[in-house]
């Protein structure tokens, strides 16, 4: 399985977030949006599984 099958969850909505440190609109980290092209499907699947909790903890009322 190549890299390529788990496609970004960039929706350019590039502003990062001072508090948490993660993108407001894909919610990964700077090391992460940096490293998305290299990582391997297995790393991917590891940062996509927690973009959700992530989103959650995040969520301001």
């Amino acid at each position: 399985m190549s890299a390529e099958n788990i496609e970004t969850p960039c929706i350019g909505v590039c502003t990062m977030d001072d508090n948490t440190g993660f993108c407001l609109g894909c919610y990964r980290s700077l090391e992460e949006i940096q490293n998305w092209w290299d990582m391997s499907d297995e790393q991917r699947a590891q940062v996509m599984a927690q973009l959700d909790q992530r989103m959650q903890d995040n969520v301001q009322f």
